[in-house]
């Protein structure tokens, strides 16, 4: 990878605060998508992929009318570059694509994933076809990355009812003794959730950022299994009011709420929310949800 990006520190270690949250932290990896030139042998965003010659592409055949439309690279992920990757067998290269329309009824692009081993390749598909028709919010501009690996805890409403009034406790806050802006005096449970909870952006792994809908566990409906965060597709990699946690290297950005800081890549889902691609880690199938 040839672009750096550091989260700085968390304000404060939420563990030691609450120690109950030290069991239900995660690893996620930021990928700090950057424009830039990627070439199919990199993990990127809206880059080039490792697709054999001969391997015919992908084609969405909902809710089009006429010829079946090409679908389009989203990410191309390489497990040398982020370690939370979990991939079946030899495969080392994740690569996710998707249909750049919104369908009913949830209106959301529909995903497909394709596990990959990269040494099977021996002649990369030099220009995949391209729609003819697309939503420009959902082809996302060639971007490299910088995978940095973040503990995060999960999100306010995925926690039990003591651990939320806790949160929510002033004086319990004051008590630790740790320094908190007086702006979040009358809902500290906010300081929670924008400075240590989820990270934003785009990431693999850690936990997934409800507040759209309430948490609602998924399940494989192959195997039946507990299906985990696997990709956050994001609308934005920070705003202005989460400042703690753009990357040192970006600081001396006075405004990030510009659409080209705050998202390079370019990608709106749904008018600014996020898809989430949950995962079964047994059978390796996987289903999407806005949030």
């Amino acid at each position: 990878m040839n672009v750096i990006r550091t989260t700085p520190p968390r304000p404060v270690d939420v563990a030691a605060v609450f120690p109950r949250l030290a069991p239900l932290a995660r690893s996620a990896t930021r990928l700090h998508p950057r424009p830039g030139s990627p070439s199919p042998y990199q993990s990127s965003v809206g880059g080039p992929l490792l697709w054999p010659a001969r391997q015919p592409w992908l084609y969405c055949d909902k809710w089009h009318e006429g010829p079946l439309s090409p679908l389009v690279p989203v990410a191309q992920l390489y497990v040398r570059d982020v370690p939370g990757l979990r991939p079946p067998g030899r495969s080392d290269v994740l690569q996710v694509l998707w249909c750049p329309s919104e369908h009913p009824p949830e209106y959301k692009p529909s995903t497909e994933l394709f596990w990959r081993t990269a040494s099977d390749v021996a002649t990369v598909l030099g220009s995949p076809p391209m729609p003819a028709e697309a939503d420009d919010n959902y082809i996302p501009e060639p971007c490299v990355l910088a995978p940095e690996q973040v503990t995060e805890y999960p999100n306010f409403l995925e926690l039990d009812e003591e651990l939320q009034q806790q949160l929510s406790d002033w004086s319990v806050w004051q008590a630790s003794g740790v320094a908190i802006d007086d702006s979040y005096e009358t809902a500290p449970q906010e300081f929670y959730m924008n400075e240590v909870s989820e990270a934003p952006g785009w990431k693999v792994g850690g936990w997934a950022p409800w507040g759209l809908t309430d948490p609602v566990a998924r399940f494989c409906v192959n195997c039946g299994a507990a299906m985990h965060p696997l990709l956050t597709i994001a609308s934005n990699e920070c705003r202005d009011y989460r400042r703690s946690w753009i990357p040192h290297e970006d600081q001396h950005i006075a405004v990030v709420d510009d659409d080209k800081v705050s998202n390079p890549p370019g990608i709106q889902v749904s008018g600014g929310n996020h898809l989430q691609l949950y995962a079964c880690s047994t059978c390796y199938t996987h289903t999407s949800l806005i949030q």
